[in-house]
């Protein structure tokens, strides 16, 4: 029999139905959130923004996999944008110290998208902007750009044409490299759509996933040893 669990909740532990607590912690933006899980599956229901960080620090060499499905079938929440994800994500700190938990943060972020910018971290947003745009940023930490768009982190790499944008119902295969020489990796459907060579790499953080007014399914999640 599947374990199913229906968690609606703003911030908190995602558990299943035997009350054992999973590695994702919700940042919702609405207390409308839904989160299922049916064994290694989350069905996610999102009216607004969300991150759903794994509580686990990753640290370089490491690749992060998982399956992903953005759900069209007439729901309230259903539409075809931002399938997304942080990763190596950290809150920054003085030269002298290792990065910042930025679970830490999850009730101040609230799951606002701008309160993001506040992170270091790589970021991808595949089918953002309505299904209209995959890029990959670098943020900077920069707590400014959270009000000054003028700071906010240039765009590493844009596509814009149909090929690299969301198809519904569709189970993505997503592979991220995180290399300690400092080049980091993402892959989609076996296709590398980002292969950057970061000057001041992130060699540890942590990972989340990102959405916003979407219902997503995601399963087969593992971090690896590289």
């Amino acid at each position: 029999m599947n374990r199913v669990f229906v968690l609606i909740m703003v911030i908190g532990s995602c558990v299943n139905a035997a009350g054992q607590s999973t590695h994702w912690l919700i940042e919702a933006e609405s207390p409308l959130t839904r989160v299922l899980l049916r064994n290694d599956t989350l069905d996610i229901t999102s009216p607004k923004g969300l991150s759903l960080w794994w509580d686990q620090p990753l640290a370089a060499p490491c690749v992060i996999t998982y399956r992903a499905c953005v759900v069209m079938n007439g729901g309230p929440c259903d539409r075809l944008s931002d399938l997304n994800c942080f990763w190596m994500a950290s809150e920054p700190v003085t030269s002298n110290k290792e990065a910042e938990s930025p679970l830490r943060g999850i009730s101040s972020r609230a799951g606002r998208f701008v309160e993001s910018y506040r992170l270091q971290c790589y970021y991808l947003g595949f089918g953002g902007n309505y299904n209209s745009t995959t890029r990959f940023r670098r943020y900077n930490g920069d707590t400014l750009a959270i009000t000054d768009e003028t700071r906010r982190p240039a765009i590493l790499k844009e596509y814009t044409d149909s090929a690299h944008l969301l198809r519904p119902n569709h189970w993505y295969e997503v592979r991220i490299e995180v290399l300690s020489d400092g080049n980091t990796r993402y892959f989609i459907d076996n296709e590398c759509l980002v292969d950057y060579k970061d000057p001041s790499s992130l060699l540890r953080g942590w990972f989340a996933f990102r959405t916003t007014w979407s219902y997503i399914r995601l399963t087969a999640f593992q971090i690896h040893k590289y």
